[in-house]
């Protein structure tokens, strides 16, 4: 099965460009919705307890995602722990999930730290979406309620989008949302493209 990573910095509408390409057909897992979900696994509560302490809890035990996130957007080293925790079991889950897909000619990740993870080694193929800068922070303080220095803050934790392009095999100019569906038409049609002679092998 042909495995194609979906990224781009934060603000940059890959979440969008991912629905459209499940509008085409193409299953699509969501490597940050399922990271948040193993959130509240036993296993995992317990490892960031003994990481962030118990500050990072809701009264009931549950993990609170704010002031795990305020722990670690601050703090490389238990940004670098955290994702340790959390990464292997998102891998483990996502070749799962990609084993019980059947008859299409790709898959797709949307992750956000596809790059800063490693993760990017897994995939065929990758794509990133990207989108002039000032349009991401924008974008980012609208959806969140951030301040700008919270969305550059944030910012800071991912790979400048020109290194990101430079490893990419396709990119999506996000600028405006007319321009880009087209061109997520033409990659899906690549893709289907290449998936025929990468099936077959």
């Amino acid at each position: 099965m042909l495995k194609v990573g979906l990224t781009g910095s934060i603000g940059s509408g890959k979440s969008t460009m991912a629905r459209y390409f499940q509008v085409l057909g193409i299953p699509v897992y969501i490597a940050d919705v399922e990271a948040k979900k193993f959130l509240s696994d036993a296993e995992v509560t317990r490892l960031i307890v003994e990481m962030a302490g118990t500050d990072v809890l809701f009264a009931d035990g549950s993990i609170d995602r704010r002031k795990l996130a305020a722990v670690v957007f601050n703090d490389p080293g238990k940004l670098a722990e955290l994702n340790g925790i959390i990464h292997p079991r998102v891998r483990q889950h996502f070749y799962r999930w990609v084993d019980e897909q059947r008859d299409v000619p790709y898959i797709i990740q949307e992750a956000a730290v596809l790059f800063e993870s490693g993760f990017y080694t897994m995939f065929d193929k990758i794509i990133t979406v990207a989108a002039p800068e000032e349009e991401r922070i924008s974008r980012v303080m609208r959806r969140d309620g951030a301040t700008r220095e919270e969305v550059l803050a944030r910012m800071d934790n991912q790979w400048p989008e020109e290194e990101k392009i430079l490893k990419s095999d396709f990119v999506i100019i996000n600028g405006d949302i007319d321009l880009a569906i087209p061109q997520v038409n033409e990659i899906h049609l690549k893709l289907v493209e290449i998936s025929e002679t990468f099936n077959h092998h």
